[in-house]
């Protein structure tokens, strides 16, 4: 036996639709700020441990391989 209960919600859709693009947004402006620490800590540790140029792109695929998981990781 199931217990099902429906309701109904009335809803100001362009009003959701703002409070959902807000969201979106906010969490885009979060994850840059995230990107741009990261980046700068990559930039810190290049120039302290005087990384040659293959270094610092092997250091930056490794990153680049880390965000591809990270977001595969958010889709599944």
């Amino acid at each position: 036996m199931r217990n099902i209960e429906t309701r109904k919600f009335d809803a100001d859709v362009e009003q959701l639709s703002a409070i959902i693009t807000t969201a979106r947004a906010e969490e885009r402006a979060e994850r840059g700020l995230q990107v741009a620490r990261r980046l700068t800590e990559i930039a810190t540790r290049i120039q302290q441990k005087g990384l040659s140029g293959v270094e610092a792109a092997e250091l930056l695929r490794q990153e680049a391989e880390r965000y591809q998981s990270e977001a595969q990781e958010a889709i599944h």
